[in-house]
């Protein structure tokens, strides 16, 4: 089997391990369990992510006679599948992502609205998964939408992680932040989440809406600091952070809120997961392999070069025996500080790093790639490069440095047939890296 198949047969196997539907099932006896245990008279369904679609059809398969009338999931536009024409008692709606939209308000507020209406004899399940900062949105009073529309765009384009970036969306929601469990109450609620974040932070998925928060106004701020983007950041989204900062107004809920005692969060997929069935399927596949991490993060041209020699090494100096492929993994969550005007995304800058960095290499094949099929604001979900891809770019003139220089990777690999394109996969646990090594 040639390198290129190994890769991308591997990247399915580990998305196999994180589809919503089969996660979501292996917690449902638990749920039910609890549920009979407690004596509720119904289940009322909420959630928000680009995998909402799917958990909720497994969660209206299973529990179809329990379901109160109105639930309602928000995913990202085009992630519906066919689980929407499925799911005839949950209602789902789709918004906008990264940046969010007046559809996520829209979603949001119904959210908020059957929430109010549920009792203390109601098990609210609460589906969570990444993408759900962005589409569960409700801005603080003050605050406009458009307003945290820039906040967020100037936030990404800075470079910022994806806990740097919650800690200041949190500070300007009314859901954000452990403040959705406090609408819940009385309501017990349990919130299966599938991570997307480094380190599984339940704080962090989706901005942390059931969850004690960790980050605090103050954090926020300096987020805004670090970026140099204090001067930039609309004034009443400064005020309001500055009040709270004070001690003005309240911070959200931290650790130890008795309103906490309501809500169980369960983490049912991550990229964890994700990695260790690859390297499954890595060994039935012949290979030797090694997880180099699952907090794999930084800027993305930087980590890409890091793998280039990670790779070079191991071809030289084989992981056992050189009549063996060898295979390294990783996963986490890059970052890409746009300074050009070009089309991309962190896998497909990181892809292109890596191919520069082992031009004119034998033996060597990397795919980089999101989880849930979209690396950025394009409809890839990464690439596939190899020692021969710089080559094939400047036969037809292409100079791969201006390509990176104008984070332009996306149309540099379109041109060259090397864009890998799966669609919405349903899933979302960050990216992968896998790399296919041939001993020397």
């Amino acid at each position: 089997m040639k390198r290129e198949k190994i890769v991308h047969t591997i990247f399915l196997k580990a998305l196999d391990s994180v589809r919503p539907l089969t996660v979501v099932k292996g917690y449902l006896g638990k749920v039910r369990s609890y549920y009979s245990m407690k004596g509720f008279n119904g289940i009322l369904v909420i959630g928000f992510g680009k995998a909402a679609c799917q958990m909720a059809e497994a969660v209206e398969a299973e529990f179809k006679e329990e379901l109160k009338p109105g639930g309602l999931v928000v995913t990202k536009y085009g992630h519906t599948g066919s689980q929407k024409s499925a799911l005839t008692k949950i209602k789902v709606y789709e918004a906008g992502h990264p940046i969010p939209d007046e559809n996520g308000i829209r979603a949001t507020e119904n959210i908020i609205k059957v929430l109010k209406e549920a009792d203390g004899k109601t098990l609210v399940v609460c589906l969570v998964s990444g993408g759900g900062s962005a589409l569960f949105v409700s801005p603080c009073d003050g605050i406009t939408l458009k307003e945290k529309q820039m906040v967020t765009d100037l936030l990404l384009k800075a470079g910022a992680d994806i806990t740097e970036l919650n800690s200041v969306r949190k500070h300007l929601s009314r859901v954000k932040g452990g403040r959705l469990a406090e609408i819940a109450c009385p309501s017990e609620m349990i919130s299966l989440m599938i991570s997307d974040v480094i380190g599984d932070s339940l704080d962090v998925i989706a901005s942390g809406p059931t969850a004690p928060d960790s980050s605090t106004y103050r954090d926020a701020l300096d987020v805004l600091d670090k970026y140099g983007l204090a001067e930039k950041t609309p004034v009443p989204v400064m005020e309001l952070l500055k009040r709270g900062a004070q001690g003005s107004i309240p911070d959200t809920p931290k650790k130890g809120d008795p309103l906490f005692q309501n809500v169980q969060n369960i983490i049912i997929g991550s990229n964890r997961i994700a990695t260790e069935a690859a390297k499954r399927e890595a060994a039935s596949l012949g290979c030797k392999t090694e997880v180099l991490s699952t907090e794999i993060k930084g800027e993305a041209r930087d980590v890409g070069a890091w793998l280039a020699e990670k790779a070079k090494d191991v071809r030289l100096h084989p992981l056992r025996g050189p009549e063996r492929l060898n295979c390294l993994i990783s996963g986490g969550e890059t970052t890409v500080q746009v300074k050009g005007k070009g089309k991309g995304g962190r896998n497909t800058e990181l892809a292109l790093s890596f191919a520069m960095a082992i031009e004119g290499a034998e033996g060597i094949t990397l795919l980089s790639a999101g989880t849930d099929g979209n690396d950025g604001p394009t409809d890839a979900a990464g690439a596939i490069v190899d020692g021969q891809t710089i080559a094939k770019a400047k036969d037809l003139g292409m100079d791969p440095q201006d390509y990176l220089d104008n984070n332009d990777s996306y149309n540099f690999f379109r041109k060259i047939d090397a864009l890998l394109i799966t669609g919405p996969t349903g899933t979302n646990v960050m990216d992968l890296q896998i790399i296919v090594i041939e001993p020397a």
